[in-house]
């Protein structure tokens, strides 16, 4: 990798880290900027899995008041959350880069397409839980279905967050605030074992990932401060307008 690639790559980390700590879909931003920079699609899922995975630790710490008295909830949501985490790698790992190449692009508009559904979930979700009495611990159908957003985030992992507070929400959780620690827990319990297979396969390109582990966390940080400065909305057209142009780039270009 050049210097001048290094930095690209390490801007677009601390971007896309800033993305996630506002509004959500970093790496909609960052694996499309991996793959420009000539990276086969199925590397830079993994190096970009790799890299954004320290600015979600800073974004746990903020939420760690709401996760307080609620172990039941957060060990109930690591078990499946690690299990699934791990069979999307293998998974991953078992589809081959080059037929990765071929879906990848409508795995980009899928995750855009939840992206742009997050607004109106959330409301329908507020809707839907008043009144309702929150579950103390998750119950089994919760276990089956975080393993199965799991096991989508392991494997390539844009909106798996959407598709978290979706099912919290349809068990019975209201809190907005213990919902989005619980789902920032979930995908750090899903990066953590893909990045661990990811590296112990070979298919993590470390030189860019520790760069852009450098812009994730600065971008993270960064971000958590301008969260209250940044209008939501703003930010959210333009992760829709950069997936949407992904999604065509990449239908596109020659594999």
């Amino acid at each position: 990798m050049t210097p001048t690639s290094l930095l690209l790559a390490t801007l677009a980390a601390a971007l896309g880290s800033a993305i996630n700590s506002i509004a959500g879909g970093g790496t909609l931003v960052t694996f499309p900027m991996i793959v420009a920079l000539g990276v086969n699609p199925l590397v830079a899922n993994a190096t970009s899995t790799v890299a954004l995975w320290p600015g979600a630790v800073g974004s746990l710490w903020g939420y760690r008041r709401e996760l307080r008295g609620g172990r039941a909830w957060v060990v109930g949501f690591a078990v499946p959350s690690l299990v699934g985490g791990a069979l999307g790698a293998l998974l991953l790992l078992a589809t081959g880069a080059e037929r990765f190449a071929r879906i990848v692009p409508f795995l980009v508009l899928g995750a855009t397409v939840l992206f742009m559904l997050h607004g109106p979930l959330i409301r329908w979700l507020r809707g839907a839980g008043a009144g309702r009495p929150a579950p103390a611990a998750p119950p089994w159908g919760f276990v089956v279905a975080q393993v199965a957003v799991g096991t989508y985030g392991g494997f390539f992992g844009a909106g798996a967050g959407i598709l978290m507070l979706a099912v919290l929400g349809l068990v019975g959780l209201t809190n907005i605030h213990q919902m989005n620690g619980l789902k920032v827990w979930g995908g750090l319990c899903i990066n953590l074992v893909a990045a661990v297979l990811f590296g112990a396969n070979g298919i993590v390109l470390w030189p860019l990932a520790l760069a852009m582990t450098v812009g994730s966390l600065v971008g993270g940080y960064g971000g958590a401060r301008l969260a209250q400065r940044v209008g939501q909305t703003m930010v959210r057209r333009a992760v829709v307008v950069i997936g949407l142009a992904a999604f065509v780039w990449l239908l596109t270009r020659p594999v």
